[in-house]
């Protein structure tokens, strides 16, 4: 009988071993958490407690993978927010007009994703989970891996022999380590850290906010000199908003409570902090900090046959940007696909790794460069960028908010719903002499297409009639 173990179950996990199923008799998880049977948080995922929107293209990847995953989500009380359609967005370089797009998101709390994609994937029989067994290293040699050595709840070493293993175990992994072991060279690394903080809370909405609730985001600012702070409202499951306080090293949100609405409303524009102040907080507020871009390039090593790293263990993101499960649904899916085209035979290890490597180059080159405009960014490779990438970047920013056909084709890039070359193709557009040049939406223009939101964005003063 063929196997393949996965270590770590979270969902670059599930989506892999989805993608391993049918290529193998046997597929084995090793989860050192014991995973909740319904959707709460755990041990294992501290970033749990904050906002987490599923990119378009992410989405399409999990139900090619997990088929009913994303209806199985609306059921449970996700919502479907098109990209800029239902999404009041305040960009670096202003407010985006509200047109159609096929660019979508799916917004809830992570732990209903992990949840309905656990409960989707492990319809499978195939798929079995070991759960309070943690993974201590690799077997095999520098060509080759043959398995996984774990110690279950604590108990002795064994081994699992494997004719395929992935790596899952995200930020934490010690694959680096263990492929040395192997007699491999070290994997090369890269890390870009804005010092990006969250302050984060769950709220439930006020009377008067409906199904219909838009997305509100306010974006930092790259390249001021000045910290890059930033506000987030979702609408998740149970008639509530997940609403998340940003700033890089400098301008990190407090996690006092007496804080959180202050931080909101020294934002460019208050209206996070005008809807914040009229929903019931359900908890406190909860920070995280591990939000550094960390790439491990296993595509440029001698990959060892039988191994490849996916999702957070290969290139984890800066959550900031939204796309790091959409990445591992989309490096799952590549998976699949290499193993669709090769089989469990030498050479699919090597085709694989450069697959799901190329899933995350531009979501990477993405989320470092925009980091690295901040100050005080950490990194271990210096970057220079050429006039031409930053006249093109000034010049995307700028066209997005005047010209639908640009907002539209940046987003469909942005979910990861098209392909980065179609951004290329503005190129000429968005030099031409005819260019569009304007109008720019004012703040009060902006909000006014957004009916939904009724006077929720109102100040208390404003939206309260005085008694007379």
């Amino acid at each position: 009988m063929s196997k393949a173990v996965v270590i770590g179950g979270g969902l670059a996990g599930m989506l892999a071993s989805a993608a391993l199923a049918k290529h193998v008799d046997e597929v084995v998880v090793i989860e050192s958490d014991q995973l909740p049977t319904e959707p709460r948080p755990r041990r294992g995922l501290p970033q749990g407690h904050h906002s987490h929107m599923l990119m378009g293209g992410g989405a399409i990847a999990m139900d090619a993978l997990a088929p009913g995953t994303t209806d199985a989500l609306f059921a449970a009380g996700a919502h479907r927010r098109g990209l800029p359609t239902d999404a009041l967005t305040l960009t670096s370089t202003g407010w985006y007009p509200r047109v159609e797009s096929p660019a979508f998101v799916i917004t809830c709390s992570r732990d209903l994703i992990d949840h309905v994609l656990r409960t989707q994937v492990l319809k499978d029989t195939r798929i079995s989970v070991w759960e309070s067994t943690k993974a201590v290293g690799l077997v095999g040699d520098a060509t080759k891996v043959t398995g996984v050595r774990i110690e279950r709840d604590g108990g002795e070493e064994e081994v699992v022999s494997a004719d395929f293993v992935v790596d899952a175990a995200g930020r934490r992994s010690k694959a680096p380590q263990w492929l040395v072991e192997l007699g491999l060279p070290q994997v090369e690394e890269e890390l870009v850290d804005s010092g990006l903080a969250y302050a984060g809370r769950i709220f439930t909405a006020p009377e008067g906010a409906g199904d219909d609730m838009p997305v509100v985001i306010i974006q930092p600012q790259p390249g001021t000199g000045q910290p890059g702070r930033g506000a987030t409202l979702l609408p998740i499951e149970g008639g509530r908003w997940i609403v998340t306080m940003t700033g890089t090293r400098g301008g990190q949100p407090s996690t006092a409570d007496d804080e959180f609405i202050k931080f909101a409303r020294s934002m460019r524009h208050p209206i996070v902090a005008n809807l914040v102040e009229k929903a019931v907080p359900t908890g406190e507020v909860r920070p995280y900090r591990g939000t550094g871009n960390w790439r491990r390039f296993y595509d440029r090593l001698p990959v060892p046959e039988c191994f490849v790293a996916i999702g957070d263990s290969a290139a984890a993101l800066n959550p900031v940007y939204a796309h790091g499960m959409s990445v591992s649904a989309q490096g799952a899916l590549a998976l699949r696909g290499e193993l669709d085209r090769i089989g469990l035979k030498p050479g699919l290890a090597e085709a694989a790794q450069n697959a799901i490597a190329q899933c995350a180059d531009w979501p990477w080159a993405m989320a470092a460069g925009q980091d690295r405009a901040f100050p005080d960014v950490k990194s271990n490779v210096e970057v220079e960028f050429s006039e031409e990438e930053a006249a093109f970047g000034m010049a995307l920013a700028q066209q997005s908010i005047i010209d639908p056909e640009v907002c539209k084709t940046t987003l469909e890039v942005y979910t990861l719903m098209a392909s980065p070359a179609k951004m290329a193709e503005l190129a000429a557009k968005l030099f031409a002499p005819d260019r569009p040049t304007g109008p720019v939406l004012s703040e009060d223009e902006a909000i006014a297409q957004f009916p939904e939101l009724r006077d929720l964005h109102l100040p208390h003063s404003a939206a309260s009639p005085s008694a007379d």
